[in-house]
Order: C-alpha cells, then sequence, then structure tokens
C-alpha cells in the first residue's frame, strides 16, 4: 500500500491568562476566524471552534507528523500576536500557559462538537475552572 491512514481527533482547551474574562463576543467571533484561517493555513483540520469570555475549545483532527503542542502553539501564539498587534483589547492580551489536549474517538466526535458548540449553555451555570476539572475527571486525567 505505500500509504499513511489516519484519524485522530483531539478536543483541545485552553483559557486567557489568569482566566479573566476580556474575549466579548464580537472579539470571540473575530479570534475564532482567525484561528480557523491559521489552522487552514498551517495545514490543520480545525473542525469545530467555540468558546466564552475565558477560554475556546477546539475539536481538531491531527496528523500524526504534527504534536499536539506544536498545533497548540501555533494557534495560542500566533493568534495572541494578531490580537496584540491589532489592539484588539484594552490591555496586552495573553493566553494562559498549558493547555488540555483529549483524545477523542470517532464514535464521539458529533457528541464532543455539540458540548463545543454549546459552551453559551454550559457556563450559565459551570465556571471554567469547574468544567476543567470535570474534563479532566472524565477523561481519568492524574493531576498530582
Amino acid at each position: 500500500m505505500g500509504q499513511t491512514f489516519f484519524k485522530i481527533w483531539i478536543h483541545i482547551v485552553w483559557g486567557t491568562k489568569d482566566h479573566i474574562a476580556v474575549l466579548n463576543d464580537d472579539l470571540r467571533l473575530k479570534i475564532f476566524n482567525h484561528i480557523k484561517q491559521k489552522a487552514l493555513d498551517e495545514k490543520i483540520y480545525l473542525d469545530t471552534i467555540n468558546g466564552t469570555a475565558n477560554h475556546i475549545h477546539c475539536l481538531i483532527s491531527i496528523n500524526p507528523k504534527f504534536s499536539i503542542s506544536d498545533i497548540v502553539n501555533k494557534l495560542k501564539g500566533e493568534s495572541s500576536h494578531w490580537i496584540n498587534s491589532n489592539q484588539l483589547t484594552a490591555s496586552h492580551f495573553a493566553w494562559q500557559n498549558g493547555f488540555s489536549a483529549f483524545s477523542v474517538s470517532e464514535s464521539q466526535v458529533n457528541k464532543v462538537r455539540n458540548y463545543i458548540l454549546n459552551q453559551h449553555i454550559r457556563h450559565k451555570k459551570l465556571m471554567y475552572s469547574e468544567e476543567v476539572k470535570k474534563l479532566l475527571k472524565l477523561h481519568n486525567v492524574q493531576t498530582e
């Protein structure tokens, strides 16, 4: 055959520095569109992106030649640079250090996609830190 076949879905979450709620609706839309374009330019398949005033969720299908860290660093680093160079926030903008990444089986892609798309509903009741704790527990991630 000589060809490489893959389907690797990853749910990635990262927040604003100190979880400050600076991403208003208009700014979020601009950032999402910018990140989508950056992903296209980098040949990263970004299926779904959404978030709230202090964090972002992405559902990405990754090529095994890319590491998850490289993908996240490209999207986070370039977008924060773009936000600051275009002065889209009142003060210097930064994302938090680090991120969360969870594997997603093909059978769960629609469930995760809907989870990401419905962030505005979920966060009427749940803070970002609580959501991350739930995701870590759900995926059996050791935090200590």
